[in-house]
């Protein structure tokens, strides 16, 4: 009977969170109406474009799914390491040094184009694990915020990317900043013609279903969870929680390296960035949407790259700042991890389950 009670309370914890997300999408989305009417004449129509703008061409319902794709991966790379509750944001670092790893091979790797993917992508794997590891490397040996010490490294990163770059891969006869080009072949190739789509979908997606068998079907994700859930039991128990806690931070990096990679080899044909492109920071706020489930985090970057994508085809369509889009990240995220949202509502139907469940004993 317990255990029928404890199945219909976590059954319902799970629709109360559902149910609060979209209470909070709505909400967020209301305000955001109201702030429209005071700075255009149209709302309505702004709002409708918001909403229908990827749906208007393949062209733009693609590039949906390609702006998902990065967001994917950075979110899955902080999942990895938010379960264990270390709060290191390197990911962001990881991401750009691994973009930057995998041009490298793909400019001056002789090797077949498949081999030359696989290379750069799995380097730029190894770059992503290597940045994220410094922060838990000091965690574990004296104790430092690995979240303090990786906001700093992201940058420690760009810099010595940058610097990299310049020396290595920069094409002087390029009228911008740009590396030389890569290989012919070396790409993830168009997955629909006339589109950038690219087969990176497809590998994210792999990583998808990697993560989530990883961390609730093996006994290292077990392991993971216990230490981010309590890491004095973990310890009690004889659990190596310093492993865990290194485990966690350079398979996040990998992940976030091979995201780079993909970024880089999916929608580029010369290495072009000047600056971190944020990605690692866009994965804190997927796994706030998400509540820290691999499973949901495609979910939750679609929705993201389909506001962005609509507050894009808003802006050229009406006299609306394509920032409202921010103004609604912000609102949902701010509802969505405020613990006291609705609790009182979600507290009634819990002790109505539960009364129920005794009344029905007796």
């Amino acid at each position: 009977m317990a255990m029928n009670m404890n199945a219909k309370v976590d059954r319902y914890n799970r629709y109360f969170s559902i149910i609060r997300f979209v209470v909070a999408v709505f909400i967020a989305f209301f305000i955001s109406f109201v702030i429209m009417a005071f700075s255009t004449e149209h709302p309505f129509s702004a709002l409708l474009n918001l909403f229908i703008g990827p749906f208007t061409t393949l062209r733009r319902f693609s590039t949906v799914l390609e702006t998902a794709i990065p967001l994917t991966f950075a979110g899955l790379s902080v999942c990895v390491m938010f379960k264990a509750r270390q709060f290191n944001l390197a990911s962001e670092g990881g991401f750009f040094l691994g973009a930057l790893t995998s041009a490298i091979v793909a400019i001056y790797m002789p090797l077949p184009p498949v081999l030359s993917i696989i290379l750069a992508l799995f380097l730029a794997g190894i770059v992503g694990s290597l940045v994220c590891g410094i922060p838990g490397i000091c965690k574990v040996k004296w104790n430092s915020s690995e979240l303090v010490l990786s906001l700093m490294l992201n940058y420690v990163a760009l810099y010595i990317g940058t610097f990299i770059f310049n020396q290595v891969a920069k094409d002087p006869s390029s009228a911008y900043s740009a590396s030389f080009p890569f290989r012919e072949g070396v790409n993830l190739g168009n997955l629909i013609p006339k589109t950038r789509l690219h087969y990176g979908i497809f590998l994210v997606a792999v990583f998808v279903v990697f993560t989530w068998q990883f961390i609730y079907k093996t006994k290292w994700g077990m392991k993971l969870r216990i230490v981010g859930e309590n890491l004095k039991f973990g310890k009690y128990v004889g659990i190596g929680t310093t492993g865990i806690i290194m485990m966690s931070q350079l398979l996040g990096g990998f992940i976030a390296g091979v995201g780079g990679g993909a970024e880089m080899l999916g929608m580029y044909s010369r290495f072009q960035w000047s600056a971190l492109p944020g990605y690692g920071f866009d994965g804190v706020v997927l796994n706030i949407l998400a509540k820290e489930n691999p499973a949901y985090i495609p979910i939750a970057a679609f929705a993201v790259a389909y506001l962005r994508i609509g507050a894009d085809y808003m802006y050229k369509k009406s006299d609306v700042a394509s920032e409202i889009v921010a103004i609604i990240e912000a609102l949902v995220i701010v509802l969505v991890a405020a613990n006291a949202f609705l609790e009182k509502y979600h507290h009634k139907v819990i002790t109505r389950v539960t009364a129920g469940d005794k009344g029905g004993k007796e």
